[in-house]
């Protein structure tokens, strides 16, 4: 629901309190909210308190007496990613199955080019009525999409279906609908990120200077596009913000390169942006060392992504980076075949503003093929999005 732009039509009916509990949890959810209400809606709930929760003036009629100001319902049509009708009375549906358009809400709906949501809130009898039952209908035919009332005790005593669905119910239809529609949706992702620490003793490592940001940004905007990620993170101080990111947090190579190879079986994509350690110490001192001088025997560690590379399946995609200060294009395209990826982010400590640290990068995209791509300096959550739109083009 982040940024999405949603119209609420509110109409005349008890279940009009709702509207509140509803506009509440989609500006919670990030979303923008117009409310159109009719004229008897405002009889059930004041336009002050909605446009106080989704904190935009309420619109009633097709322009302001006051000053002449028109609302367009043309533009509000083409404004809109969806248009929740809620409650929607059997007066509304039936206007709106006929074409009445005799104010700002059907009017507005009759003019919308998105998705239209109805939830409709009436007492039994009229909901069961054969023309609501016919107007109904008339209106998924349309396509339209109804959200069903409950059945429960109703405003006028009766027990029967004509509640209002509840608001947590509503948005839910919202979130699906909308998730649906993302590219990655039932797609299972894994992203390493961030440096390892290979121990010396008990306080001194080797590492590097990687900041995470880069992984980071890429399992966010995985997560944006609907993707369930695993993120196998080494030691940061960054933090996940979508609920669809699933962090497993690691110290050293050796700790990645076993989490990698548990989540890889699973999944469909593997996106290896970590800066793993190529080596780590012979031996690792339980205690502080307290030589004022000492020779270390170093190593090599696990090649995650080689090994990665030799269990990738047909159906699955393995992408990797490479960080290069010379022979950039050579080093990289040798590094496509050795470890069997679908495509690399090469980029350079040559090139001002990219690297550890940094909130921006500039990066080429190479595939198997040789095909090479270059991406201007950005911000690394625009970085990302070029990566993930290539790996959406590929899939």
């Amino acid at each position: 629901m982040e940024n999405k732009k949603i119209l609420l039509g509110v109409t005349g009916g008890i279940a009009a309190y709702k509207a509140a509990i509803l506009v509440r949890l989609l500006v919670k959810a990030g979303a923008q909210v117009q409310i159109i209400m009719t004229e008897f809606a405002k009889k059930f709930i004041t336009p002050l308190t909605l446009a106080t929760l989704s904190k935009r003036p309420i619109l009633v009629q097709f322009f302001d007496v006051e000053n002449g100001n028109w609302n367009s319902h043309v533009d509000l049509g083409l404004w809109a990613d969806a248009m929740i009708i809620a409650p929607a009375t059997a007066n509304t549906i039936a206007k709106m199955a006929n074409g009445v358009a005799d104010n700002l809400l059907v009017t507005t709906y009759l003019s919308a080019r998105c998705p239209v949501f109805i939830a409709p809130a009436m007492d039994l009898d009229m909901y069961q009525h054969f023309s609501t039952q016919k107007n109904i209908e008339t209106l998924k035919k349309y396509g339209n999409i109804f959200i069903e009332p409950e059945t429960g005790e109703l405003a006028s005593g009766l027990i029967g279906k004509g509640r209002m669905a509840e608001p947590e119910q509503i948005v839910a239809i919202l979130n699906d609908f909308f998730d649906a529609k993302k590219p990655l949706v039932n797609k299972k992702i894994v992203v390493t990120a961030g440096p390892t620490y290979e121990y010396i003793d008990s306080v001194r490592f080797i590492g590097n200077f990687s900041s995470g940001k880069m992984g980071y940004a890429i399992a966010e905007s995985l997560a944006e596009k609907g993707a369930e990620v695993v993120l196998i993170s080494g030691p940061t101080h960054l933090q996940c913000k979508s609920k669809n990111i699933q962090r497993v947090d690691v110290v050293t190579a050796e700790d990645m390169y076993l989490c990698a190879i548990e989540y890889f079986t699973s999944s469909d994509v593997c996106i290896m942006s970590a800066a793993v350690a190529d080596f780590k110490p012979k031996e690792r001192f339980l205690q502080k060392i307290k030589q004022k001088s000492m020779t270390l025997e170093l190593v090599e560690t696990q090649d995650i992504a080689k090994k990665l590379g030799e269990m990738k399946t047909e159906k699955q995609l393995l992408i990797g980076f490479a960080l290069e200060t010379h022979n950039e294009v050579e080093n990289a395209m040798a590094k496509i075949k050795k470890k069997n990826f679908d495509f690399i982010v090469l980029n350079s400590l040559n090139d001002e503003g990219a690297g550890f640290h940094v909130d921006t990068n500039k990066v080429s995209i190479i595939d198997k093929f040789g095909t090479k791509t270059d991406f201007p300096l950005k911000s690394k959550m625009e970085v990302a999005k070029d990566i993930v739109e290539k790996l959406i083009e590929i899939l």
